[in-house]
């Protein structure tokens, strides 16, 4: 018990996981990577898997911390975000609750997992009964929006990203609604960085599935965003244009390359900031 559990999930944008796991491999005490039985999305789609990625992963995983864990993840009953949340707990109770359960999208890739590692392990005492003292950990997601000539626009402001906790009783994908305990660990979020295909099939089987306000709309705007007019335009987010209120500019087509070229120190917040955010936390659970 009280060991680093990292669950990954399986679905059509399953060679992302060539990019995500090999950040978290060496500190990790074992990954779990969750793949619905039938290869299905969750809103029910079908997609298909290349044996070469199940090659990679076998010559990748040179220390047996991988394990596959396959299940029935779909529930026609449900709609997308329900079985979002249905498979996040069933991957982490196979996790084992008891453990640090961190679950990290395929298109997230995190920068430093060992500097998140022992920032976790601060609060080891949370994993001793668990169910009594529920908390997330969170990190800042620096979200990439469109790779575009000689680089990739991403989001000016990050956004929290919840991808750890002690006890699963998810609510909303990663999120549990319980306390928030936020750290200076930053991912990289491709989001909707990827090419118009993938991108409106992601729209329509991920978990927002039935949130995005007006697909057409955001699609028209997605296209037509470049290099030369982003400083011109504002409000980039699919549900709520505002969250993404404006973007910018980092030189690299490459995930190594962007994190080479981005100003990192200068999108982090502040250890003052993160303290506020802590202590308000810590009040406003204080008497629950």
């Amino acid at each position: 018990m009280k060991k680093i559990h990292v669950g990954f999930l399986l679905s059509y944008d399953y060679e992302k996981l060539k990019k995500s796991i090999p950040p978290v491999y060496q500190d990790a005490d074992a990954i779990f990577i969750a793949k619905d039985h039938k290869n299905r999305t969750w809103a029910g789609e079908t997609f298909t898997i290349d044996d070469s990625f199940f090659k990679w992963l076998k010559a990748f995983d040179v220390d047996n911390k991988i394990e596959l864990y396959e299940d029935d993840f779909y529930d026609s009953n449900l709609i997308a975000i329900e079985n979002d949340n249905r498979e996040r707990h069933m991957l982490s109770l196979k996790m084992g609750v008891g453990n640090w359960l961190i679950q990290i999208d395929s298109d997230e890739y995190v920068l430093d997992f060992g500097k998140f590692v022992k920032d976790l392990r601060k609060y080891d005492k949370y994993l001793d009964s668990p169910e009594k003292h529920k908390i997330q950990i969170s990190m800042y997601s620096v979200n990439l929006y469109k790779y575009v000539d000689d680089g990739i626009l991403f989001v000016k402001s990050p956004t929290k990203a919840v991808v750890a906790t002690n006890f699963p009783n998810y609510k909303v994908a990663r999120v549990t609604r319980e306390r928030i305990i936020y750290t200076q660990n930053i991912l990289l979020h491709e989001s909707i960085a990827r090419d118009e295909a993938e991108l409106v099939f992601k729209l329509d089987n991920w978990g927002h599935n039935i949130e995005v306000q007006n697909k057409e709309a955001f699609l028209e705007k997605w296209r037509t965003t470049n290099k030369h007019n982003y400083k011109e335009r504002e409000d980039f987010f699919y549900i709520e244009p505002e969250k993404w209120k404006y973007l910018e500019f980092c030189e690299g087509q490459t995930i190594g390359e962007i994190r080479e070229n981005m100003d990192i120190n200068a999108i982090i917040p502040s250890k003052f900031y993160i303290a506020k955010k802590n202590f308000g936390q810590w009040f406003k659970f204080l008497f629950k």
